[in-house]
C-alpha cells in the first residue's frame, strides 16, 4: 500500500511527497479519500480547531487532519496559489446568476432590498 501512495503523490517543485497528501485532478486530497485539501484549509482558516474539522469530515482521522494542515503550512504559498486557481476556473466557468437565471436574480434582489428598506425603518 505505501509503494502504491507514493507513486500517486507527484509534487512540482520543492514539495515533499507527503503519507497524508496526494495530487490528482489538478488539485490535492487527503491520501486514499475524496476530501479535499482546500475543503481543510477553507475551515482551518475560518478558525476551526483540528477536532471539528475532524467532526466536520466523519471520513478522516485527526491524524489525516493533523497532517493536512501541517502539509498545508509548509507548503502555504503553493497551496494557495492552487486553491486561487481553481476559484478562478469556477468563476470563469460558472456564469453568473443575472445572466444564468435573470427572473431567480431579479426576485432576489427584490427580497435583499425589502430586508434592508425593512432594517432602515426600524431603526
Amino acid at each position: 500500500m505505501q509503494q502504491t501512495r507514493l507513486a500517486r503523490n507527484f509534487y512540482t517543485g520543492n514539495m515533499e511527497r507527503s503519507e497524508y497528501i496526494e495530487q490528482r485532478n489538478g488539485g490535492f486530497y487527503v491520501a486514499g479519500t475524496r476530501v479535499s485539501l482546500d475543503s481543510i484549509v477553507y475551515s482551518f482558516k475560518a478558525g476551526d480547531s483540528p477536532e471539528t474539522i475532524r467532526q466536520n469530515f466523519s471520513s478522516l482521522s485527526l491524524e489525516q487532519v493533523y497532517g493536512a494542515i501541517a502539509f498545508y503550512l509548509a507548503h502555504e504559498q503553493e497551496i494557495d496559489v492552487n486553491i486561487r486557481a481553481g476559484e478562478g476556473e469556477i468563476g470563469r466557468s460558472v456564469p453568473p446568476l443575472s445572466e444564468s437565471r435573470p427572473e431567480l436574480y431579479a426576485r432576489l434582489e427584490r427580497a435583499r432590498h425589502e430586508i434592508s428598506t425593512q432594517d432602515l425603518a426600524k431603526h
